[in-house]
């Protein structure tokens, strides 16, 4: 499923349309009945303060040469937040595709850091939600990365057909939809990249959910958070997240997880890491 992007502009644009109400945005509704949900494209023109026709164009994906103006015009109109703001400009705007996405490799210094980082779970995510490099705790909070095919070392690709990873999460629908709303980011961020177009194409084909979430056109950057894992040798951890992006590839973040002092998550939490450091040494 290569990335359309006029497709991919004219879907997004629509979504949310349909996720505002007349009476939300100021505009009397005298009670027609409507065959859409949302606004109609002449009132979405109006709150823009653009032509009716320069809205369809570009929700059509007739040319991708958009005003600043104009695209900021919608944006407000649509109430977009930055995260959504940024992907409408991104898809707005020609894109030469003359080069594919250069390989990814794993900085040594970075390698020393995760394996310096003491009882914190941390790894590195590439793009496509690739796992690119991880730390031993990680390994034992989440799964043994080393004993996956490289293909298989994605979060993606692993919490949609793993069924291990289903029961890892207490709230793995909240997981799954992160996931995918990460993605949908990131294959706009990197239309030219045929692996991403490939696990999507793979996961629109093998699962359901995905395809619903997938549908909804939904933008979620990786940035901090908090998640509760089910492990199966200590029960429940509650972990928060933080993520930062390397200056030099903004394709790799590095995702870290941190957890109260003196709590029972940090207790738990030491036991698959030495479980870790045993199996390392058998």
């Amino acid at each position: 499923m290569t990335l359309d992007r006029r497709a991919e502009l004219g879907e997004f644009l629509r979504s949310r349309r349909a996720r505002l109400r007349p009476e939300e945005v100021g505009l009397i509704d005298h009670g027609a009945r409507r065959r859409v949900p949302g606004l109609r494209r002449e009132e979405l023109a109006l709150l823009a303060g653009v032509s009716v026709d320069h809205y369809v164009r570009l929700e059509q994906g007739r040319t991708l040469h958009f005003s600043e103006s104009v695209l900021d015009a919608v944006a407000r109109a649509l109430r977009l937040n930055p995260v959504e703001r940024d992907h409408l400009y991104r898809l707005a705007r020609p894109w030469s595709g003359e080069e594919p996405p250069a390989e990814q490799h794993v900085r040594p210094g970075l390698r020393r850091l995760l394996d310096s980082a003491g009882d914190m779970p941390a790894y590195l995510l590439g793009r496509g939600t690739t796992v690119l490099a991880w730390n031993r705790q990680a390994a034992a909070l989440i799964t043994d990365f080393s004993a996956l095919a490289p293909r298989d070392r994605n979060k993606a690709r692993m919490v949609f057909l793993d069924e291990g990873m289903r029961g890892l999460y207490e709230d793995w629908p909240g997981k799954a939809a992160d996931v995918v709303a990460y993605l949908r980011l990131d294959a706009a961020r990197n239309p030219g990249d045929a692996e991403i177009a490939d696990l999507i194409d793979e996961l629109h084909q093998a699962d359901p959910e995905f395809r619903g979430l997938w549908d909804n056109h939904e933008l979620r950057d990786k940035t901090y958070g908090r998640y509760v894992y089910r492990h199966p040798v200590v029960g429940r951890v509650e972990l928060g997240f933080e993520t930062f992006r390397l200056p030099d590839d903004p394709d790799q973040a590095l995702v870290a997880y941190t957890v109260e002092a003196d709590s029972p998550s940090a207790t738990a939490l030491r036991l698959p890491a030495g479980l870790a450091a045993e199996s390392q040494r058998v």
